[in-house]
């Protein structure tokens, strides 16, 4: 602290540090060229240069130590970011299909109002009965035509389904090893 107070004495050009002194210096000594500019700022860079290079020497690490380090924390950052990234973006896609199974259902129930609209009158009703389950007026004769190359569905089966063959798996099973 005593050194700042003689420095800004001698600065003063007072050895009784009293006055501004602004006066008495000389002009060259006030302006600063661009020599000396350059000059601090290499010395500033040298120096904080040489500060983290000491940091390095008092952590005891190299280049290639430092080098590792980063490269560690890099992949902890990846594998930190990884798994919520992984979990946004499996979350994102099931959003997206519950968006079209929403689309469809959506499609699905303006069907079903159409189907109600169009069952409301009483005559869609009748038609639908005669064509779905053969119902017929009193005093109506019904009558069934087949040609040759139709089949008749079975009483028993639904279309669609296929007849359940008789016998158990196991003689069907030795029926087919025996060749039969």
């Amino acid at each position: 602290m005593a050194d700042r107070g003689r420095a800004r004495t001698r600065r003063s050009g007072r050895a009784d540090g009293g006055g501004s002194g602004r006066g008495r210096r000389p002009e060259s000594a006030r302006r600063t060229t661009t020599n000396e500019v350059r000059a601090r700022t290499r010395l500033r860079r040298s120096l904080a240069a040489k500060r983290a290079s000491g940091a390095a020497k008092v952590l005891g690490m190299s280049t290639t130590r430092r080098a590792a380090v980063v490269a560690i924390v890099v992949c902890a950052l990846a594998f930190t970011i990884a798994v919520p990234l992984r979990t946004y973006l499996s979350q994102k896609s099931e959003v997206n299909e519950q968006q079209q199974m929403q689309s469809e259902l959506q499609r699905s129930v303006a069907q079903l109002e159409g189907r109600k609209a169009e069952l409301s009158d009483p005559a869609q009703i009748e038609a639908e009965a005669r064509k779905r389950f053969g119902f017929v007026k009193p005093g109506e004769t019904p009558y069934i035509v087949q040609l040759p190359d139709d089949k008749a569905p079975e009483q028993g089966q639904p279309q669609g389904q296929q007849p359940v063959p008789a016998g158990s798996w196991y003689e069907k099973l030795w029926d087919q090893v025996a060749g039969g």
